[in-house]
Formats: structure tokens, sequence, C-alpha cells
């Protein structure tokens, strides 16, 4: 097997691999450490060998052995029960080749132990994005603007609250779920949104990633029948990830909405999301975000082209959206959306009141600043937010996609 071919594995199968060694080991840093080790046999063997079949598990015995041999190595013959104790258990759970239930509810565990209420949501946030998305130290704080060391300080804590505390790794009691469900919620979600799109890179999409959020939004749904924001969520995801095969070309650049061959849309996949934003909408009680942001991607799904989709319709759910859930990412859309309906010289007004208030960083702003720019064919302003979204971005495509606005406007 080709190494590129098992970087692919890798980047597929790290997340839910993690999960499960963490809740096997115990702890976060051991199960990351073992699991790296276990990457680094795999990279000696696949080449020359034949590939598991269940490579995820293959994986997490090999680093559950590595674990197992570092505790080994770190007890002492006097204060030992513990770790022998423990070490035992991991004996014991041998995994099986094949996919087990067990190995399907790790992650969702997983991000329910990362959205314990005793910690701040930012942190909730933090730990899952370390975790779950496999990004670095170095994205995660970037994402939240802080130094690395910053961001490692908050994350080492974090884990060792999870550690001290015995904070359980588990889905807790039916009674318990709702205290945790938004940050929950909002964790898939963000996992999904790597998945979308990611940080940075080469690639646009990290599709194992969206996958994995719908996977555990369906496991959640049935965790939790009947709530309008779980099924506004799945609906919201399945709907935005439908779109998948027509957002970039084979060569990798990003094809925009407008640009889009609407024929390589999962149809399958938008008619499960209708059905699930239809549920979600009738359900009883008062709006809630996700299935109003469901309701959206609906009308996207629903218009035959670009031209003919109801802007206004959006606009108008923004606007809901704005009341229910006011932020500056939903008044950001919101002004994308005006900009259909009254033109781009209304939508760049609301744009430069949000950059007055300073509600979003401006690598934010620019793309959308740029865009509504050169459609009023201010093209020297739009030039100048083009190049400094260039040197903001760290993903490779959009990178490229600036680089072909820029060569237009010189045109």
């Amino acid at each position: 097997m080709l190494p590129v071919e098992i970087e692919k594995i890798f980047r597929d199968e790290t997340g839910r691999a993690l999960a499960t060694l963490i809740r096997l080991v115990g702890d976060f840093d051991l199960a990351e450490d073992a699991l790296q080790e276990a990457f680094a046999a795999a990279l000696e063997r696949w080449p020359s060998a034949e590939v598991p079949a269940n490579p995820r598990a293959w994986l997490v015995n090999v680093a559950r052995n590595k674990a197992i041999d570092r505790i080994r190595r770190q007890i002492s013959f006097r204060a030992k029960e513990a770790e022998l104790t423990h070490e035992v258990l991991l004996d014991a759970e041998i995994l099986p080749e094949e996919d087990s239930l067990v190995l399907d509810d790790d992650m969702l565990r997983l991000i329910f132990t990362c959205c314990h209420p005793s910690f701040a949501v930012e942190v909730q946030v933090a730990l899952t994005l370390r975790t779950v998305c496999g990004l670095s130290t170095a994205q995660v704080a970037r994402a939240f603007l802080v130094s690395e060391e910053a961001m490692g300080q908050r994350l080492v804590r974090a884990k060792q609250k999870i550690r001290l505390a015995g904070i359980p790794y588990e889905v807790p009691e039916r009674d318990a779920l709702s205290l945790r469900l938004r940050g929950v919620l909002a964790v898939i979600y963000l996992v999904f949104a790597e998945g979308y799109v990611a940080t940075s890179g080469e690639a646009l999409m990290r599709p194992d990633l969206a996958r994995e959020a719908i996977r555990l939004a369906r496991l959640l749904d049935a965790l939790m029948p009947g709530r309008r924001e779980v099924k506004g969520l799945l609906a919201l995801m399945l709907l935005h990830d439908a779109r998948r095969a027509g957002r970039q070309t084979e060569g990798g650049d990003i094809v925009l909405l407008e640009e889009q061959d609407r024929t390589l849309w999962d149809q399958a996949q938008i008619a499960e999301g209708l059905r699930l934003v239809e549920e979600a909408l009738q359900l009883p009680g008062r709006a809630e975000a996700y299935a109003v942001q469901a309701a959206i991607a609906a009308l996207h799904a629903r218009a035959p082209n670009f031209q003919d989709t109801d802007w206004k319709q959006i606009a108008g759910l923004y606007e809901v959206l704005l009341r229910i859930s006011p932020s500056p990412v939903i008044e950001l859309n919101h002004a994308a959306a005006i900009s259909m309906v009254d033109g781009p010289a209304r939508a760049l007004d609301l744009i430069d009141a949000l950059q007055a208030r300073g509600g979003l960083d401006g690598y934010e702003l620019l793309p959308v600043r740029a865009d509504l720019l050169r459609r009023l064919g201010r093209h020297q302003a739009a030039r100048e937010a083009y190049l400094a979204a260039t040197a903001a971005t760290q993903l490779e495509p959009l990178r490229r996609l600036y680089a072909r606005r820029l060569a237009e406007l010189t045109c």
C-alpha cells in the first residue's frame, strides 16, 4: 500500500480510534501517545503486508498494547494495585476485527465528556476540535485568536480535570442529557463544519469528518427522539453535504454555489434532509436555530438554479434567526442574502456596520466584502480586500479562488 493511501486511512480513522482508546485507558494524553505509536507501527508494516480488513480495530488494539506497556513501565512495585487492576481490564478487552456497537458509540461518549457542564463553552469547543476533529493545538489556537502556548495550557488543564475529577467517559443518564445537549449539538456541527470547509491545508473538504458528524447526529436522534434541534441539525448537515460532489473541480478548485452543476447533488440525501426539515418544523415548541437554518438549506436544495432561488424568503428566515439566536455570523449571512434581494450596496452598508461594531474577526468579513465591492465595480477596493483575504487564509483552495478573482479584476 502506498504511503498516501495509508495517510488517508489515518485521517479517516483517527477520531473514532482515539475515542475508543480514551475510553479504554481513561487518559487523553496516554491515548494520543499510544495511537501515534500505533500509526508508526502501521507505517512500518502495511506498505509490505496486507492491510487489515478493519484498520481502525487494528490500530486500537496495537495502541492499547502500547498503552499497557507504558503503564507497566511507569508503575512501582509498592503502589501498583490500581494500575494493575486497570491493566487487567485492558487485557480483558480485545477489540474485534469487525465494527461493534462499542466502537460506534465511543465518539458520542467522547463528545459528551468534552461537553461536561463544568467546562466553559470555549473549553468544550477547543477540546472537541483537538480530539474529535484532530486539529493541531496551533490550529485550535488560531480559531480562538490566542497563542499556541495559551491554548496548550487550556487543553492540558481540561484533560487533567477530566482525569482528576473522575468525569465519567459516558453518555449521561436520560435526565442529564438536556443539560449537555446544546454543547453536544454545537460541537457536532463544528466537526461537520471542519469537514465541509477545512481550516487549513490543501483540500477544501474532509468528507470523513462530515460523514462522522452526520453519523453522530443520527445516534443522537435515536437517543433523544422528537427533539426539534436534533432533527434540525441532522437535516441541515444532510442538505449541505448533499452538494459535496458539485463543490469542487477534479483538480480541487472551489466551485461556487452559483456555478455548481446541480445534477451532481445527492438527491436521496436531499430527500431525507427535506423530510427531516418538515418533521422538525412540525414539532411543538418555539422556533429553534438549527431547524431554521435547515429550512434555509432546504430552499437552496429545492431551487432549480441559482437565479430562481427564493432569496426573499431566505433573507426573511435569516431575520428570524437574528431574533432567536443573534450572532455576527448570522448577520453576515443575512447581509449576503440581502445582496441578492436589495442589491450589493445595501448589503455593503450592513457589512460596514457590522465591521464598525467589531462583531467579527476581519478575515471572516473580507471575502464577503470583497465580493460586494467587485459586484459594485469598485475594483481597487475589491482587489485590496481579496489580497488581505489571501494573506489571512490557511486553506489553499481559497487562495486559488481569490487569485482567480484578482485575475478577473485585472482584466
